[in-house]
């Protein structure tokens, strides 16, 4: 349903802050999407500074955004004012891309923007220019999140599929001679209420879904028992052939999320105006070319319009691909209403010439499971579902936690939803799992209104304590049982608690410092043990770097946010190299009584019973370190000059801290 001369990269949409700290290619920013539905308005803490030059919508900045003839040859001697330049085109660009509602573009550009710093070479703690360059940006593109999830996920749209077609309009397969003769043969015995023509064209394609683009037609006939009932019920009742299901075969592979790189969108490849003009609503929530029943119906009032206008259903789908301007076009210019004429006489687009060809192969093949092997594809059984009608917004992790089921699955019962949240400020028809629609009107009755995009529900499990609870969603005990009319009582396992959450707090970095700990990435390091180290979760270290699973393999340097009451206790700590070896003796001294451990030059532990330290350039005075409330592992080992798998090492791989507890550290002078 799309014609582009042009190739558009393929992005996956995620949170802004994950993708701004996480990029690890600083690629040039040159995707331009179609217009958006208008982005909510930047606060002013993400508003430019004053006297910043807006950049335009695309990756490039306009003429007086460029430095003047001085500043180049300035420029040209001065690496890091060339970086920062560089930077900074990138950053306005993806600030006025925001502010336009492009929202992939902008997350492309501020991608760019910290891959040109991360992966620059330099040591941004070198020089203040490149810190404070690091920092703003930062600051600027976390202002832009908050604003954004103020109504919603902001940029964490659902990840979209490559769209099938694009693949196969890629090739001009070749013929075998066998392959169409056999194909030949089926058609005579093959029903179909479309025309069936064997042409090279059609026998090149069969030719190629049977070899390489195996898998393309087996996932797509597998995905064709989810919808297949509703797609012929709907062409059924709106007067069109059955075997038009095969064209969003051939599409999309029948899956709702799939997006071609001309920007063609959900099972039948609506591009945005003519989506508007059969009535799918797309906006900053929801876009309806990614609702299965939705776009089947526009899509089959769209073919029927087609069919009237030019008599002939190839030429109907060639016009469904292309337009049926460039099809009435073409057909002015030679006289010919055929499409097979048209094609050969090479009048329209090249997508448009495989396009047909590719649906017929995609139909004789599928009519024909034997004839090619795909008898043993195992369709899958369409999802039942409830329908809610409701007027309110509310995140999609809230309602899986009221039915139990998983967040994922609400996803793909909503393909049309773009983020995690329902509408602001309309009504919609939200599916949850069949049979679940009393049980989640019964459960969400008991959240306000107006927190059900933050509130959640949380089923307690065997052991976990009212303070464990509260920490994994930044509420409070209190809180928790103030909402729930604890009084005290013990959590049995199973108990389901309503969580009340701060808006914007479950999600944002508001406990955590602005400024960025670069931490360099040593042998044996995972997610886990890095967020145990800084005493944060492994969602947030994710979240940070744009990771996925525990594996730091290639990674050399993480960004990590330190949680505002460590820092404060580290910088609370802070002395001089003086200061810290007075403070150490001091409590040797205190000490002397007990033996402690002490390593000296040969690396093997010597017992000292006094407050003497043995000799030798490698000594390190001992220290007897009582754990504040807020210290984390780093932050102590930072405090001492000593490393975290040290500090480890030397209190029995030690992984939680609690306040009170007692650590042997081994400070370095």
């Amino acid at each position: 349903m799309r014609l582009s001369s042009h190739r558009l990269p393929s992005i996956l949409i995620c949170g802004l802050l994950a993708a701004t700290l996480g990029c690890q290619t600083a690629q040039k920013s040159t995707f331009m999407p179609p217009p958006r539905a208008q982005a909510p308005a930047l606060l002013s803490g993400a508003a430019p500074p004053s006297g910043e030059r807006k950049a335009p919508a695309t990756s490039t900045v306009s003429a007086a955004a460029q430095p003047d003839p001085e500043a180049s040859k300035a420029l040209a001697i001065d690496p890091i004012a060339d970086l920062i330049a560089r930077v900074e085109k990138e950053y306005l660009a993806g600030q006025q891309n925001y502010r336009d509602g492009h929202l992939e573009a902008a997350k492309h550009d501020f991608d760019a923007a910290f891959s040109l710093l991360l992966e620059s070479g330099f040591d941004l703690q070198s020089d203040d220019r490149l810190e404070a360059e690091l920092n703003r940006i930062l600051e600027g593109t976390t202002s832009t999140e908050f604003e954004a999830l103020q109504v919603g996920d902001g940029f964490a749209e659902q990840k979209s599929e490559p769209a099938p077609i694009d693949e196969a309009n890629e090739v001009t397969p070749p013929v075998d001679p066998n392959v169409k003769a056999k194909a030949e043969a089926e058609i005579k015995s093959t029903h179909s209420d479309l025309p069936l023509m064997m042409t090279d064209q059609v026998a090149g394609y069969i030719n190629y879904f049977s070899t390489r683009g195996r898998g393309i037609i087996e996932r797509a006939l597998s995905r064709s028992g989810r919808y297949e009932d509703m797609i012929r019920r709907v062409l059924k009742e709106e007067g069109v052939p059955q075997d038009l299901i095969y064209l969003a075969q051939a599409e999309s592979g029948f899956h709702p999320l799939a997006v071609s790189r001309a920007g063609a969108r959900g099972m039948w490849q609506f591009m945005a105006s003519r989506a508007r003009g059969y009535g799918l609503e797309r906006n900053w929530w929801v876009d309806e070319r990614q609702d299965p029943e939705r776009a089947t119906r526009a899509a089959a009032q769209h073919l029927k319009d087609l069919y009237a206008e030019f008599g002939d259903w190839y030429l109907a789908m060639a016009a469904y691909n292309s337009g049926p301007g460039t099809v009435q076009s073409a057909v002015k210019r030679t006289g010919y209403a055929d499409f097979w004429e048209l094609y050969r006489r090479n009048v329209l687009p090249k997508e448009t010439r495989n396009y047909v060809p590719i649906i017929v192969a995609v139909t004789i093949m599928a009519k024909n499971p034997d004839q090619y092997g795909l008898t043993d594809v195992t369709k899958e059984k369409p999802v039942p579902y409830d329908t809610v009608k409701i007027d309110y917004p509310i995140d999609l992790r809230l309602v899986a936690e009221c039915v139990d089921a998983s967040a994922s699955d609400l996803q793909d019962l909503n393909p049309s939803l773009l983020r995690m949240t329902t509408p602001k400020d309309s009504s919609f028809e939200l599916r949850v799992p069949a049979g679940t629609a009393d049980t989640f009107q019964s459960v969400v009755s008991l959240i306000p209104v107006d927190k059900r995009v933050w509130w959640r529900y949380h089923r307690v499990q065997a052991g976990e304590t009212l303070a464990a609870i509260a920490r994994t969603y930044h509420s409070s005990p209190e809180s928790i049982a103030q909402a729930n009319d604890l009084n005290g009582r013990t959590l049995s396992p199973d108990t389901r608690l309503i969580i009340p959450i701060a808006p914007g707090k479950a999600n944002d970095t508001s406990s955590y410092a602005r400024a960025i700990t670069r931490y360099k990435v040593r042998k044996g390091d995972t997610v886990e043990s890095v967020a145990e180290d800084f005493g944060v979760s492994p969602k947030m270290i994710r979240g940070w770097n744009r990771l996925k699973g525990n594996s730091l393999a290639g990674r050399r340097v993480l960004l990590v946010h330190v949680p505002i009451t460590a820092r404060e206790s580290q910088l609370a700590s802070k002395r001089t190299s003086s200061q810290r070896t007075k403070s150490a003796k001091a409590t040797l001294d205190q000490t002397s009584a007990q033996t402690s451990v002490t390593p000296y030059k040969g690396g093997k532990p010597k017992q000292a019973a006094s407050s003497q330290v043995a000799p030798g350039p490698a000594a390190s005075p001992v220290v007897r370190h009582t754990v504040k409330a807020g210290e984390t592992l780093y932050s102590i080992a930072n405090s001492y000059n000593t490393t975290v798998s040290t500090l480890k090492k030397n209190n029995h791989n030690v992984a939680i801290l609690r306040p009170g507890m007692i650590l042997i550290v081994h400070s370095a002078r």
